[in-house]
């Protein structure tokens, strides 16, 4: 879906340098305002809303270290670029300290202009972690995901969300938040797993004075600052059943008591929960009390794995390599046909937190501009590594699986460190093409022509 940005404002006593920077930014399709004094600006903005500030150092009245300074007490989540003539470090510095998110010298190239202009959307839109169009993909199925957060959002129901890591689970309970009423209120995150057991309970409901050795004042625990909001409490699996039977009682009523107190508190939150556990499997070992599962699963969200979307693949990569490459500043256009081929064909175990990094090492490593297969890490290594514990764990594959995996897997690998070439494979592997083909046919490693005889690619959709 896309969303209009608000427009941005140009703030610089230099009239030439206005017209400039409203014609290169015009050109980007973004929508401007210039004006030539911070008063004038700080006027318009009690006004309108900005998508983000570009103003001169120096300026007439005002300079643009006060106004940053005071767009950073009244707006603080407003990105603001700040430019001068008179550039040294020291004062680069002293500008990002103040709050700039950049700081650049007259006159500069515009080719530099437009990459700072795309990384400051992409930081506004980080600045707003949870909007429903940063769950990304065409798929059926977050097409369908995106639709249940729009139904279920203006609710108050309670919500458990269960996936695998990577999977987006935070962005959904986000964005169940933004959509929600309750929206202007505090949203608060606990990570259940990165908590010890034994201060979980303080950080959740609080406690009183002396409740513990080091309790030194009275601690309100995050339900009360989620007061009237949302609290998201991710990784709730690790959550010790003590805990569990406090917190069953706190979605019952709204109650608590802090740690070592007796007064009881009520407050207004809703509840969002997640786990990457199989809580059914937590629940028959006595690990997890049905009950609170029950009363959690109001409405259940299970966002797809990765490789349940491949189409949504390209996607996120290209999406990825958007922000990579303007944060380290290198001239990468695209991702290869040969090594989106590679990412399609991953199984993907870390989901999009995987391939994120992954975009973000080739990003690092690429010399060229595009991404090549060579700065992809050797995803078949990482398979065969997986399949050997999955095998280890279940126990009972006979001698001809066994050994016809290892067969598959070698071979796969090998094709892939040489590029799909048929001729380089079979050499290394010290058989003839003809007898690498049958062994390809015998184990069902079934891939596509390339471009010539001697060369195959993966057998997936064509992504150009």
């Amino acid at each position: 879906m896309s969303v209009k940005l608000p427009p941005l404002l140009v703030v610089d006593d230099e009239k030439n340098m206005r017209l400039s920077l409203e014609a290169v930014m015009a050109d980007e399709g973004y929508e401007v305002r210039a004006v030539d004094c911070a008063e004038v600006a700080l006027r318009l903005l009690e006004q309108e809303d900005f998508f983000m500030i570009i103003t001169d150092a120096r300026l007439n009245g005002m300079s643009g270290y006060e106004f940053l300074g005071q767009l950073k007490q009244k707006w603080p989540g407003l990105p603001v670029l700040m430019i001068t003539a008179f550039a040294t470090p020291k004062l680069a510095v002293e500008a990002i300290k103040a709050g700039a998110i950049d700081y650049l010298a007259k006159p500069f190239a515009p080719e530099r202009h437009r990459l700072i202009l795309e990384n400051q959307e992409l930081r506004a839109r980080a600045g707003e972690p949870y909007r429903l169009d940063q769950i990304i993909g065409d798929s059926i199925k977050i097409r369908e995901l995106r639709q249940l957060i729009q139904t279920v959002s203006p609710t108050n129901a309670t919500v458990l969300i269960l996936g695998e890591s990577g999977t987006g689970k935070e962005l959904i309970a986000g964005a169940l938040h933004t959509l929600s009423r309750r929206s202007a209120a505090n949203y608060v995150r606990i990570n259940c797993a990165a908590i010890p057991e034994t201060l979980l309970e303080s950080e959740l409901f609080g406690h009183e004075k002396g409740a513990f050795t080091g309790a030194m004042k009275q601690k309100p625990g995050r339900v009360e600052e989620a007061d009237g909001g949302t609290i998201f409490l991710d990784e709730i699996g690790d959550m010790s059943r003590p805990l569990q039977a406090k917190l069953l009682r706190f979605l019952e009523d709204g109650t608590f008591t802090r740690v070592g107190g007796n007064q009881e508190l009520r407050v207004d939150v809703r509840l969002i929960a997640a786990t990457n556990r199989d809580i059914i499997d937590a629940i028959r070992q006595n690990h997890f009390r049905e009950d609170l599962y029950h009363r959690l699963n109001v409405v259940q969200f299970r966002p797809p794995a990765l490789r349940e979307r491949p189409d949504d693949i390209p996607v996120l990569a290209e999406h990825f390599l958007k922000q990579f490459r303007v944060t380290m500043n290198k001239p990468i256009k695209a991702i290869s046909k040969p090594a989106q081929q590679l990412l399609v064909a991953h199984h993907w175990p870390g989901n999009v937190r995987e391939l994120r990094n992954v975009i973000e090492r080739a990003v690092i490593l690429e010399t060229m501009d595009e991404i090549q297969p060579n700065n992809l890490p050797d995803f078949h290594l990482e398979t065969r590594l997986r399949k050997g514990e999955s095998s280890l764990a279940m126990g009972g594959n006979s001698m001809e699986e066994a050994l016809f995996n290892f067969e598959r897997d070698l071979i796969l690998s090998r094709l892939e460190q040489n590029h799909y070439s048929l001729a380089k494979t079979a050499d290394q592997l010290k058989i003839t093409r003809h007898a690498l083909r049958y062994r390809m046919q015998r184990l069902n490693v079934n891939l596509d022509a390339g471009p010539d005889e001697d060369t195959v690619v993966p057998m997936r959709k064509d992504y150009s």
